[in-house]
């Protein structure tokens, strides 16, 4: 299968302004890239990659004053196969987890497994640890959590998500994450890009999607809380503790947005 996939994001700064971008493809995505997909801009600015300590491939530059878009077109080929489903994946003891996992065990800014904790286990310490866990904890949070583009917030933590009942894709993965962490499971926080290959339509229109990774059984293994289906045509692009560690496009001043698109189909 190959996927056509890629983003427009326009902006209008008032004077120039550095900016921190990642919208390319993260180097463990699944497939492989037909087509380079770095950055691009439509003005005349050095642009200088780099890996962040998550292992994020972004670039920075300094975005001048006036309107500047930035764009990523790309061809990806993959196998089609949706979301893998690992039922038998243990949970490990804390004391047995790899020493790099331990970061996702504890509370982040928009994940606050600690304050959530008492809650985490009242609601899910009676289900058989594992993937079956983890199953549940997506199960609760998809029929607990109403889905609306009007319901977005930049600052909602998953504490907030949980008193109002609504978000958008950011707030299942973050609620999600933060009751994972409080029953003791390693949890990242991902975003990228996510076709409607093999699903119903009408479609939405494109827009980058949030999902998590809980390590189980060894390895880590992809959920999708808002969707709560295996899914086909997923790219990574980041994965970090919460929202705060992979902004797609981080600015260092105040700036307007004036054209967002997305997309991702097959070809």
């Amino acid at each position: 299968m190959r996927i056509r996939f890629g983003c427009e994001m326009g902006y209008e700064f008032a004077y120039p302004t550095p900016l921190i971008a990642r919208l390319t493809s993260h180097p463990d995505c699944r497939g492989t890239l037909v087509v380079p997909d770095d950055l691009r801009t439509d003005a005349d600015v050095p642009l200088q990659a780099f890996l962040d300590p998550f292992g994020n491939r972004c670039a920075r530059l300094v975005a001048p004053a006036g309107f500047l878009t930035l764009t990523v077109e790309s061809l990806m080929e993959e196998d089609g196969a949706r979301d893998p489903v690992v039922a038998q994946a243990n949970q490990h003891a804390v004391e047995e987890l790899p020493p790099e996992t331990l970061p996702f065990l504890v509370a982040s800014r928009y994940c606050e497994s600690d304050l959530l904790s008492d809650e985490a286990w009242r609601l899910f310490g009676d289900t058989p640890a594992g993937w079956a866990r983890v199953q549940a904890v997506c199960d609760w949070v998809h029929d607990h959590i109403a889905f609306g583009y009007d319901y977005s917030r930049v600052d909602r933590t998953a504490t907030d998500a949980l008193a109002v009942g609504r978000g958008v894709c950011r707030d299942y993965a973050h609620l999600s994450v933060a009751f994972c962490r409080a029953l003791n499971i390693p949890t990242r926080y991902c975003t990228g890009y996510l076709s409607f290959i093999g699903e119903p339509e009408p479609h939405p229109p494109g827009d980058f999607a949030a999902w998590i990774e809980v390590y189980l059984g060894g390895a880590w293994h992809t959920f999708d809380p808002r969707n709560n289906a295996p899914r086909q045509g997923r790219i990574l692009v980041a994965r970090g503790r919460d929202a705060a560690d992979v902004p797609l496009t981080h600015t260092f001043g105040p700036n307007r947005l004036t054209l967002f698109r997305v997309w991702a189909e097959e070809v």
